[in-house]
């Protein structure tokens, strides 16, 4: 059932013990808004913990109270007792092991254009939101709780991080007003662009080994990068790959094809003009009309040629 934001604060305000979750292969906006609900939801004296099922990037250890979001693998519990279970960023089929372990009704929060708010009690999905921590700074309206320094960290960095720090298209004047208030709160800008864009030299190899692999398609209207087993091991993380070659003149689609583990592929995509978010949801998948991602089972080939014959399908009319 899709809900408004003052109906998904009484759902919060009327649950007691809450588990807080997001997508698997956390970005910024999974790990900043699961963060700072957690500190919301403390502040309001609930029992409340934030579970993720994959590694949290290195660059996120500089948010507040970071070593108090748990990993399923770590614990001993096979099921966890909870009056709610909050989704955050995503829909609950991209939460992993935590759907497992929580048997509990489902709020959905979230700003992805593709969720359509499946065996879930209650969604709230803002799609004009820039980040879900945009929605978090909004939810706190109306909720007994004021903003204050390491909230406003969490949700600064969810925000900058899935804006392109406010390059990208889904920029809009509440997003800036948001930042400006977050910035007030003791957020310092230049603090968190530092971190979030240091790299370590692993990764600064993985990133040069993935631009030997770059091809053109479709008259180079699409560029992509393709990182094999041995590179994905390499770094630690393959965040910002795609956004060298999303810049290239010309270029309409830029995407990554990553693999996760044997024929198991990740797709990220990115547009100037192309709602991606099709060809992702054409593929199983998810995002925004700008940047929408999917994960491919199938031997290398078989994904390759299945992923540039969707996106070939998206660019065939663009002159």
């Amino acid at each position: 059932m899709k809900i408004e934001l003052r109906d998904a604060a009484e759902r919060i305000q009327a649950a007691n013990n809450i588990v807080v979750a997001a997508h698997i292969n956390p970005d910024g906006d999974a790990v900043g808004s699961s963060l700072a609900l957690l500190l919301i939801l403390r502040a309001m004296g609930k029992n409340a913990r934030a579970l993720l099922d994959d590694d949290i990037p290195p660059n996120f250890t500089i948010l507040p109270h970071i070593n108090d979001i748990e990993h399923p693998v770590e614990l001993s519990e096979t099921e966890i007792q909870a009056d709610l279970l909050v989704v955050l960023d995503t829909q609950p089929d991209r939460i992993g092991s935590v759907s497992k372990m929580v048997k509990a009704p489902i709020l959905n929060i979230d700003h992805h254009i593709t969720n359509e708010g499946k065996n879930v009690s209650w969604l709230f999905l803002n799609a004009n939101a820039a980040a879900t921590c945009e929605i978090i700074f909004d939810l706190i309206e109306f909720l007994p709780v004021a903003l204050n320094e390491d909230i406003a960290h969490c949700l600064y960095a969810g925000i900058a991080t899935d804006t392109g720090f406010f390059n990208y298209a889904n920029t809009r004047p509440s997003t800036l007003r948001a930042a400006a208030v977050l910035i007030e709160a003791g957020v310092k800008p230049n603090v968190i662009a530092e971190e979030m864009e240091r790299k370590s030299l692993a990764d600064f190899k993985g990133l040069c080994e993935a631009l030997k692999t770059m091809e053109f398609f479709y008259e180079g209207k699409v560029a992509g990068l393709f990182i094999n087993e041995a590179v994905a091991h390499l770094v630690d993380s393959t965040e910002g790959f795609i956004d060298q070659i999303r810049v290239i003149d010309g270029v309409e689609i830029a995407f990554v094809l990553t693999c996760r583990s044997e024929d198991i592929y990740r797709v990220s995509m990115r547009s100037r003009t192309v709602d991606v978010s099709k060809i992702a949801r054409n593929l199983g998948g998810g995002g925004h009309i700008r940047a929408a991602g999917c994960t491919l089972r199938k031997p290398f080939d078989e994904a390759k040629e299945c992923l540039l014959k969707a996106i070939g399908e998206a660019v065939k009319d663009i002159d």
